[in-house]
């Protein structure tokens, strides 16, 4: 399970990979424990656990910390994750910790944005790209 605080009393909670798109009741203050709205950075087996798991689209950013067209779209990953709150997920995947997870998908180019829904790769492209894009690649694959 991924762990998140609870914005009301900053408990830790844990949400198993297939609720992180649902909004959730923490644990402690049963207060509300919103759907994941930014860009997750995973590692290698949390990218596998969430990707088994999730009933939403997903879209994977692969990057690096010394790549500036990287830094550059930053922004724009981090409000498509905001705006597909609860319809979609945003995972982060940087390819210098997690270069298997990139070679599996191919990417030889960063930044590079790989859609998966239900396992399965609904679109891909290396470049950066604006978060409308992004939205409509989403939506595109049901978010």
């Amino acid at each position: 399970p991924m762990i998140r605080a609870c914005p009301s009393c900053e408990q830790k909670n844990r949400v198993p990979p297939a609720r992180l798109a649902d909004t959730g009741v923490c644990g402690r203050c049963k207060g509300v424990l919103p759907a994941l709205d930014e860009p997750l950075d995973v590692d290698a087996s949390a990218f596998d656990e969430i990707v088994r798991g999730a009933k939403v689209p997903i879209l994977v950013d692969f990057w690096a910390s010394w790549c500036a067209p990287c830094r550059a779209v930053a922004p724009q990953v981090k409000s498509v994750a905001r705006s597909m709150r609860g319809r979609a997920l945003v995972l982060k995947v940087d390819t210098e910790q997690s270069g298997a997870v990139a070679a599996r998908y191919g990417v030889q180019g960063i930044p590079s944005f790989v859609v998966l829904h239900r396992g399965e790769v609904v679109s891909q492209q290396a470049g950066a790209v604006d978060a409308q894009t992004m939205m409509t690649w989403l939506a595109r694959a049901g978010a």
